[in-house]
């Protein structure tokens, strides 16, 4: 493999951080968060320092041959005790246990890179290998300790979080489940990475050359791995944020004909605040919800009880149902409210201050049930015909 496979997923990995960001920007105490943003940085990490070119600058930059080494297997170890800091934190439980179990096992992690270090100082590894270290020097007194032992801490948290991954996939539904399944495939092709090395190195151990399967076959599946996990990472976040903005954009659009039939009965005092194109769809979608707030408020000593009660009956003897019948009966009554406060502009409607008057529901269920009404239902496009009749016959 050149630079680019493995700068290729370090990238791929960045991406899915920079997705996960925002989120822990806002949200930075959560320790979830904090797991998956360490998880990201530190594989992305190892990508890059475990690149020949990256490896060859870092041996030259420190003038010790195989420096690259212990620094790639130490952010290796890293990476799993993130892995297993993130299932914890999966699994839930009592904040205080959660961060006694997590601290474990950071701390027996960190414990473990500290004595690749230590056994590395204590070996001797001269000759600069980019590529196969972890055959060549396999039979080296204190290094091929130091091979064995970031190999099975690697192995240990892929076993973990397939494990863990699979469990909690059976247990969710939606984008979530996806995301999981695609981890768990992604964590399927680390832990081939780790049977192909272990396969090779203890070839060595016993006198066989099985180099190829280091040297060649488990750089190519740690790629594929990581490309799979880092989607799997991503597509629960990117999917539920498109949902989001469609459901908002639905819902935006949809309350369009009853922001428009109130749009003439807006308190005349309030500055009316055109929102750009390019604004955040949650702040139009809330001006319009206060829009439509701020008109009832208008409109209610307009509403009139009998126009409502004629309305449902007309519209259950049609064959609506009670929810159908409810919200066509509303519409009815705000059309003629509506009408009533466009022929009274100085408001000389007053209401009693002992009386209540008739509200529409303001849920927004209820509102986008009024504004489908408005739009589709008979009564309403005959009431409007009355009152466009009437007004001529008037002139």
């Amino acid at each position: 493999m050149n630079g680019q496979d493995y700068y290729i997923p370090a990238a791929a990995l960045g991406v899915a951080l920079a997705f996960k960001l925002p989120a822990l920007r806002h949200n930075w105490r959560d320790p979830l968060l904090r797991s998956v943003c360490s998880l990201l940085i530190l594989a992305g990490s190892v990508f890059t320092f475990a690149a020949p070119p990256t490896i060859a600058a870092v041996n030259r930059w420190t003038g010790v041959s195989n420096f690259s080494a212990p620094l790639v297997y130490c952010l290796i170890t890293l990476f799993s005790a993130a892995c297993l800091v993130l299932i914890v934190n999966w699994r839930g439980g009592p904040p205080e246990q959660t961060r006694r179990i997590s601290r474990r096992w950071i701390v027996g992690y960190g414990g473990v890179a500290a004595v690749l270090v230590v056994l590395f100082v204590l070996g001797e590894a001269p000759v600069e290998r980019l590529r196969d270290f972890d055959t060549y020097y396999a039979s080296t007194p204190y290094i091929q300790v130091v091979i064995g032992l970031y190999l099975t801490a690697h192995l240990v948290a892929a076993v973990v979080m397939v494990a863990m991954c699979w469990r909690w996939s059976l247990q969710v539904r939606g984008w979530l489940r996806t995301g999981l399944m695609i981890i768990v495939i992604g964590y399927v092709f680390n832990l081939s990475y780790d049977a192909t090395k272990i396969s090779a190195v203890v070839a060595r151990w016993i006198g066989h050359d099985l180099d190829d399967l280091s040297t060649y076959v488990a750089p190519p599946l740690a790629s594929v791995g990581a490309l799979i996990s880092a989607i799997g990472f991503v597509l629960p976040l990117v999917c539920q944020r498109l949902s989001d903005t469609w459901k908002t954009w639905t819902t935006y659009r949809r309350l369009g004909p009853l922001w428009a039939e109130v749009q003439p009965c807006t308190p005349s005092g309030t500055p009316c605040v055109r929102m750009p194109w390019w604004s955040p769809l949650e702040l139009r979608m809330i001006q319009r919800e206060s829009d439509i707030h701020d008109a009832f408020l208008q409109l209610g000593p307009y509403f009139d009880d009998r126009h409502r009660d004629r309305a449902y009956e007309l519209a259950r003897a049609s064959g609506s149902d009670e929810e159908t019948a409810r919200a066509v009966a509303e519409a009815v009554m705000l059309t003629a409210a509506v009408r009533a406060r466009t022929a009274d502009p100085d408001g000389a409607v007053i209401v009693s201050s002992d009386e209540n008057p008739t509200d529409i529901p303001q849920a927004p269920r209820d509102l986008l049930r009024i504004s489908h009404a408005l739009r589709t239902s008979p009564l309403v496009a005959a009431l409007r015909q009355t009152a466009t009749l009437s007004g001529r016959a008037g002139g």
